[in-house]
């Protein structure tokens, strides 16, 4: 794998999408952090201490996460994002794929605590990163539901099912990594054809930000 791309705009055999598009969205850079168990998932690191993540596994890993969440009734997968860049690409998965999204701050009893208003049972759950969503991590845990992650250099992987390596943090690598999630789930569903597309490109996934175009 390379970390820089001729810009052909051309699907390579095993990939899901372009490289340079996983390139031009970030999806790729990791953090200065780097923990012992997202070694495997590392290409190489950069002379100024940056993580570069492995396309090649992130690909690999969207399409298996795709083919798992595609095994569960819609409305009982939930999304989650603590952070804002996460909060448009994990309503927008949850609206195509007929999931449950929730964004901001994780109510503590929502997946534990029946008496809870708040109270929902998730056959399975997805975190835009452990780290921040530790929360419903936490809970999810407790309830023994399985877990979905997208991580990113400085993540550890105790109590994820199934992790998809990719800079969490991004604003377009979120979106991008959403979008194809959603896009892969539907056509393992049948929704789509298996060549089939969303209706929006991936940047509709993204998360606006005042003054940012």
């Amino acid at each position: 794998m390379s970390e820089v791309d001729d810009g052909a705009d051309v699907v390579e055999e095993g990939l899901l999408i372009p490289r340079q598009k996983y390139l031009s969205s970030g999806v790729q850079v990791g953090t200065k952090v780097h923990t012992k168990d997202m070694e495997r998932f590392i290409y190489k690191i950069r002379p100024d201490g940056l993580a570069i993540l492995d396309i090649d596994k992130t690909d690999e890993r969207i399409r298996i996460a795709a083919k798992f969440l595609a095994r569960f009734e819609p409305s009982k997968i939930l999304a989650t994002s603590v952070r804002i860049y996460g909060f448009k690409p994990v309503r927008m998965f949850a609206k195509y794929v007929g999931a449950k999204a929730i964004t901001g701050r994780f109510l503590p009893g929502m997946l534990t605590n029946p008496s809870s208003p708040e109270y929902i049972e998730p056959d399975v759950i997805i975190l835009s990163d452990p780290r921040v969503d530790k929360q419903a991590h936490k809970e999810a845990i407790k309830a023994g539901i399985p877990v979905v992650a997208l991580v990113d250099a400085d993540n550890v992987l105790s109590n994820i099912d199934l992790a998809i390596p990719v800079n969490n943090k991004g604003r377009r690598s979120l979106a991008l990594v959403f979008w194809l999630l959603t896009r892969e789930v539907l056509r393992a569903r049948g929704d789509i054809p298996p060549d089939g597309d969303l209706d929006v490109d991936y940047e509709e996934f993204a998360t606006r930000i005042v003054g940012l175009r």
